[in-house]
């Protein structure tokens, strides 16, 4: 998960909710805190049976996918997969239009994310990705060795990596270009050579018989965390999300990152509705 820093748009304007949908997003948030904490033991337990036994232990993964499919359902957002996505020993490179976005791709596959290092500090959520194995990656020099041997850890244990190369989230109206030196871990000596990279395509459609904006899933600029979730709880209702998985794309085939960020930019494009790519900065 990123910052959300993209401003370029400005939020939905929203009417008040109603004290139906203030009771649905009181029960809705409940169930997902109850959830969360009731699942986090048994995760927790994964995670130590881990450390014991080693890395072919992934009991903590089924429990991630369970809670992200049921904070899904709570949500009434529903996935829709298109493609397959590879199991292990891979990148997955995907457009980022939202916190949910986690639960999203948790919910279909065995994931760890890779994160900008400033999602540590942040209260509830930054421990949450800790203990979630995230791949926190700081701008400093000085850690770029320790980064490349952690990242080097995870995809010789054929851990399946996923990252945002966008840098930010967006109103899910477009698609900003791909930073290439967010895609420069897949060039990571010694793995390059049989690393795969699928591109993937994130498009939430909001149900259209609520009168909901086409951008709602979308959290980006100034829009708080709690408050996006608030609005989620209480309005969300019958949408969806499209996942799309395209070919992946063999690493070793690319010199040059900035060759293989395009192709990835492109595929993520190449499944999106006209209106969202007419939108798309260039």
């Amino acid at each position: 998960m990123n910052t959300p820093t993209w401003k370029a748009a400005e939020p939905p304007k929203l009417s008040p909710t109603t004290k139906l949908q203030d009771m649905r997003g009181y029960a809705r948030v409940g169930g997902i805190i109850a959830l969360t904490l009731v699942l986090f033991v048994f995760f927790m337990t994964g995670r130590f049976l881990k450390k014991i036994l080693g890395r072919w232990v992934t009991y903590h993964y089924g429990i991630a996918l369970i809670w992200a499919r049921i904070c899904l359902r709570l949500l009434s957002l529903k996935p829709v997969v298109i493609g397959t996505p590879i199991k292990r020993g891979g990148i997955l490179a995907s457009n980022h239009v939202s916190w949910t976005d986690i639960m999203v791709l948790r919910s279909v596959t065995k994931i760890n994310f890779v994160s900008k290092a400033e999602v540590r500090k942040w209260p509830v959520v930054g421990y949450i990705a800790h203990v979630c194995e995230t791949v926190f990656i700081e701008r400093k020099r000085t850690e770029a060795k320790r980064q490349q041997a952690d990242l080097l850890e995870r995809i010789e244990n054929d851990e399946l990596l996923c990252l945002f190369p966008e840098g930010t989230s967006t109103d899910g109206l477009r698609v900003l270009p791909f930073k290439s030196a967010l895609m420069s871990v897949v060039f990571v000596p010694g793995v390059r050579e049989r690393l795969m990279v699928q591109p993937v395509t994130l498009n939430y459609i909001p149900n259209p018989d609520h009168e909901l904006p086409s951008n709602f899933y979308g959290w980006w600029g100034s829009m708080g965390f709690g408050s996006h979730i608030w609005t989620l709880a209480t309005r969300s209702k019958g949408g969806k999300v499209e996942i799309t998985f395209h070919d992946p794309i063999k690493v070793s085939e690319y010199e040059d990152r900035k060759r293989l960020t395009l192709d990835c930019e492109a595929a993520v494009r190449s499944s999106l509705p006209d209106h969202i790519l007419e939108n798309s900065v260039e």
